[in-house]
């Protein structure tokens, strides 16, 4: 059996862009690792309500079937043109050295005995910076550690026309056009494409754990209010299918065994529409 870190930037980010793969681990028998770069507050890990959305990411963790969540402990640095101050308790994760990040990261993997690393692409998705700081830190830990990195992400294209579709039903009116038109990774570079319709459920339930994140007009609410009041089996067809790009395999043939190096001449089986 493998164990499999997954290095995300805020609780909830576990759930949407990879929540089904580790699902899929997790019930094959592998030992799932959440880490997050931050807990999710702006603010002093000790104001009130700060723990909340790391509650909510260990419900998830273990909706997911998740072994263990963990924290690289730095603040969230939040999304947009200002960058706040500190909290006066620690940095935000923007700010974090890059040395001292990956080499928390680095520690776990190798206390873990890690046997692969789900990251970023190098655009952070749609560009948020934690989101960067991610693909940068897990870069650097691999590289001291030699675990093998896969990057999560959406092909390009198709999360191009997904954004021009979720605009004019007013649910990503938040985003910025030219990042995700610029971001995510082309559908040439991607190496692992997995199914994880059958784990829709547990998908959809790890969204919904992270309730603080629903309410409200914030970049993402409308969007996982959607996602979650759609039945199970349309979840599964529209948001079933999870991407990564393993880093110098571009072109190689696509497989859907995240274990699998990219490359390795035993392309998986491609159920289901090719949506992407």
């Amino acid at each position: 059996m493998a164990t499999v870190v997954a290095l995300h930037a805020h609780p909830d980010d576990e759930a949407l862009l990879s929540g089904g793969t580790l699902a899929l681990l997790a019930a094959q028998g592998h030992r799932v690792v959440i880490v997050t770069g931050t807990d999710g507050a702006m603010g002093p890990a000790t104001a009130p309500g700060a723990q909340t959305r790391m509650d909510e990411l260990h419900a998830s963790a273990q909706v997911l079937g998740a072994a263990r969540v963990a924290t690289l402990g730095y603040a969230d640095s939040g999304h947009g043109p200002l960058l706040y101050p500190d909290p006066p308790d620690r940095r935000r994760f923007a700010r974090a050295e890059l040395a001292e990040a990956a080499g928390r990261l680095a520690d776990l993997l190798r206390e873990e005995k890690a046997d692969l690393l789900l990251s970023y692409d190098e655009n952070g998705a749609y560009g948020h910076r934690d989101h960067v700081q991610v693909h940068r830190v897990g870069a650097l830990a691999a590289e001291q550690t030699g675990v093998r990195v896969l990057e999560a992400t959406v092909p390009r294209e198709l999360a191009w026309r997904v954004f021009s579709v979720f605009r004019r039903l007013r649910l990503a009116v938040r985003h910025d056009p030219a990042a995700i038109r610029a971001g995510f990774t082309p559908r040439a570079a991607i190496t692992h494409r997995v199914n994880v319709r059958r784990y829709a459920r547990a998908k959809q339930a790890a969204i919904a754990a992270h309730a603080s994140q629903l309410p409200g007009t914030g970049r993402s609410a409308p969007l996982k209010r959607m996602m979650l009041a759609v039945p199970a089996p349309v979840f599964g067809v529209l948001f079933g299918i999870e991407w990564y790009a393993e880093p110098g395999a571009a072109g190689a043939a696509v497989t859907s065994d995240v274990l699998r190096p990219a490359g390795s001449g035993t392309a998986g089986q491609q159920s289901g529409p090719a949506s992407g």
